[in-house]
Formats: C-alpha cells, structure tokens, sequence
C-alpha cells in the first residue's frame, strides 16, 4: 500500500527539537539499548538542512530574538502562555500561547530528497510568509513487528531476527512570524488543507484524507508506538479466546464420547460382561476417537500456556517502554535546563554586545533591516553588498517580490538605491528610480487591478439596439 501525504504542525519544543532531529550523541545514550524506534545503522541515511540566514542553529536564541522583535514592533511583550479574556457576551474566551516557532511533520517516501522537502518549505514561504529554519529527513525511525510482516507489506524488512517497519518522515521547523509587523502568520482551515494537497503534489504523494474526515488524531512518536504494542496484545487475546474455545468443544465431545462409551458398556453387561469390560478398557486407552481428542486437547491446552507466556512477556515489555520512556524525558528535560541556562547567559552577554553596537552605530539596525527587505524583494548576496557596503546604485531587470501585495512585478533596466529618509536622517528607504519602493509597489498593484476591471467590464459593452 502506498504512503498517504499527511503534514502535522505543532508548536515547536525548542529546547528539546535539535536533540531529537539531529541525533546528538547525548541523545542516543539516553534512548538506551532498547532503541525504542530508532534503528542506529540506519542513521547514516538521515539528511538535514539550516537555512543560511536563519545566524545561529540554536532554536532557543531564535525565540529569543523574535520576543525582543515583537517587543520592538508591538510594544507589547509576546504573550507565551494561554490566557483567558472576557468576550462582549460576558463568556470566559480561552486564547492561545503565540507560537512563534511551529514544527512540521511530513510523511514522505523512501526515495524522498532534501531538495524535494525544500521546495515544499519554499512555496509555503512564497504562499504564507512561513520560514524555513531547518529540515531534517529521518529514515532510521519505525516500529519493530512481532513476527512476519502481512502479505502486502513491501516497506518492511529484517534487521538481525526481527523485522522493522520504517516510518520515512521529515521534521520542517518554521518561523511563524511576520518580521515587519510583529505579529503571528495566520492560517486557517483552509489554508492547511491547501497545505497538505501541495505535499502531495510537490513529493508526488497519494493526497491522504484530513483529520475533519477520519476523525482521527494525530499520534506522538512513542504513543504511536505503545498503541501499535496494545493492538498486537488484543490480537493475541483474541487467538487465545479462539484456542480456548477449541478446548471447551474438544472437552464436551470428549465428555460424549466418554458418555456413549458408557452405555456401550452397559449393554454389553448384559450379555458378555467381562468381554464388554475389555474391550471398553481397549477402546479406552486404545488408538480410537478418544485417544485422538485427548492428544487434540493436550495439544490446545499447550498453545494456550505458550500464548499466556507471551501476553505476559509483551506485558512486560511495555510497562519497562513507559518506565525508560519517563527515564529518558526526565534525563531530557535536566540537560535542556542545563543547556537553556546557559544559553540564558549567553544571550545575556549577546544582549549587551549588541545594545553597545546600536549606541555606537546608530545605523546598523537600519542597516539589518534594508538587508532583508532587499532578500524578501529577491535581491543576491553580491546585490545587496553593492547597496549597502559599497553605497552603489544598481540597474536591474527580472521580477522583484512585494511581501505586502504577495505577488512579483517585472522590472526592465530600473535604478535601485539604498538612501536616507527625507523626513528622518536615522532611517534607510530603498527606492526605485528615486522613488520609495513601496510607493513603486502600490502604483504597479494599482495598474494590475484596473487592467484586471478594464478586462471584466469588456464583455459588458453595449451590442447596439434590437428592432
């Protein structure tokens, strides 16, 4: 059976993503030797991807840095946790935590390349403003089978005596954030939906159904695996009711069996006692029918001892998986709090680094910001240098992007310059033969809308009078 598309999103745990995404080896060791559902031969087949300008790979100092953005823009500290706010009707409305830093998981197959989940992370940015920060191709991840796989299992093989059924996924962490505003990208239900048909086109997937369909919800790794263990332990709970079934009618026509023994014995009493006694003890302990049920019986009554014997083992099994389970978040969450405190004075000292180089270079946050307006817009690495280092103006053709209208324009042999505001000496604006480049923007969606009405109102004109 093919793999469905299916992309998960969630906020992110950004003290405890990198540990698990990119198998460190502090990780490993506390997973133990059970290797839950991690196969560590296969490791080596795992890819990964940082974004370039996301700066530093550390997610924490990225959350970091994006409630001191939204502290800047809004004015307001970045509320983190749930909170409760009475509506106009007089309820109680529960409002979510902002997650800035959300975290995807998307099934993907074998032969899945990281370029092929990177240009899925690029139309979500291009569609929804949505960053890609990281991406990680895990193929060492699955569960183990409890014996053969099923007939149409073709993904299944054998590692050692067991076999192994992989769980091919990738993990996208995103930045949820709109840098200019301050605010949270807004996605709804339709906008996911949208989503996860554009998984299934990009990675030439089998579109899988939505949870408002299936009624479904989406399973935690070590959940997934605990109720792929609980539904083998009713599989075989069943096979055992069946065997003791077998015994309990083997029993009874035993019983029957032993019953018209009985009367045969009876009858032949009265004719030829000792010669009915006989042959009754021959029948009895002979190679008759009930010889046969009595090996039959013995024979079910084994199985269901061993089957007893391995619900138990399973039993145990899973208990000592939930105990490691709790051992291994527990060992978990006492190395994030280390690493966070840390971290914390790091970003502390970062902090007054950067609060001398603002007072020193009163321009280099203007500086920041031209640089990734000029990224957004589409311009390289090379251009960018040329407006901002080298003070330079730069001549163009292509199509530059517009954030705000969400749509790229063509431009034909245009100027470009990075130079100070004419109301503020303090600030940068990025023009366009001399002109503000979002007044540029809005006069060129201007046109494309009274072009797009010239179109619609064509068929509208008159077609003359009838007689």
């Amino acid at each position: 059976m093919a793999t469905k598309s299916s992309i998960h999103i969630k906020p992110c745990r950004v003290t405890s993503s990198g540990a698990h995404n990119r198998r460190t080896a502090e990780y490993m060791r506390n997973i133990g030797e059970s290797r839950i559902y991690i196969v560590p031969e296969l490791t080596s087949n795992n890819e990964q991807w940082i974004n370039p300008g996301f700066g530093s790979p550390n997610l924490q100092t990225h959350y970091e840095n994006i409630k001191r953005m939204v502290k800047e823009k809004t004015g307001r500290a970045m509320q983190e946790k749930e909170r409760e706010r009475k509506g106009k009707n007089g309820k109680i409305i529960k409002v979510a935590g902002c997650s800035p830093i959300r975290e995807g998981v998307l099934l993907i197959r074998p032969d899945t390349t990281l370029a092929d989940v990177r240009k899925f992370g690029e139309e979500c940015q291009r569609r929804w403003g949505i960053t890609p920060l990281q991406i990680f191709l895990h193929k060492d991840e699955g569960h183990w089978l409890s014996g053969q796989p099923e007939a149409g299992d073709r993904e299944s093989f054998q590692v050692g005596e067991k076999w192994f059924k992989p769980n091919y996924h990738a993990h996208i962490v995103f930045d949820w954030m709109n840098h200019d505003t301050g605010k949270s990208r807004k996605l709804n239900d339709e906008d996911m939906t949208v989503m996860q048909s554009l998984a299934s086109d990009i990675l030439l997937m089998e579109r899988g159904k939505s949870k408002a369909i299936t009624g479904k919800e989406h399973l935690e790794r070590n959940d997934f695996i605990i109720e792929k263990q609980k539904a083998e332990l009713q599989r075989m709970d069943v096979a055992k009711r069946h065997k003791e079934e077998q015994i309990n009618l083997a029993e009874q026509e035993l019983k029957q069996v032993k019953s018209e023994i009985r009367t045969d014995k009876l009858k032949s009493a009265a004719t030829d006692a000792a010669t009915a006694i006989a042959s009754g003890v021959g029948s009895l302990f002979g190679s008759g029918k009930l010889k046969d049920l009595e090996q039959a019986n013995e024979k079910l009554r084994q199985e269901v001892v061993k089957r007893d014997k391995g619900i138990d083992a399973l039993k145990a099994k899973m208990q000592q998986m939930q105990e490691q389970h709790g051992k291994q978040i527990r060992n978990l969450q006492g190395i994030h709090n280390q690493e966070l405190e840390a971290k914390d004075r790091e970003i502390s000292r970062l902090n007054s680094l950067l609060e001398k180089a603002h007072s020193w270079f009163p321009m280099f946050k203007e500086m920041l910001r031209m640089e990734k307006l000029c990224a957004v817009i589409g311009f390289t690495k090379d251009m960018i240098e040329s407006l901002l280092t080298k003070k330079e103006a730069i001549q163009c053709s292509g199509k530059i992007y517009s954030e705000e209208h969400r749509r790229k324009f063509d431009i034909k042999n245009d100027v470009f310059r990075v130079e100070k505001h004419p109301m503020d000496s303090g600030k940068l604006m990025l023009t366009i033969n001399r002109q503000p480049i979002g007044e540029w923007f809005k006069e060129q969606f201007d046109k494309l809308r009274q072009s797009l009405r010239i179109l619609a109102e064509e068929p509208r004109k008159s077609r003359g009078f009838k007689l």
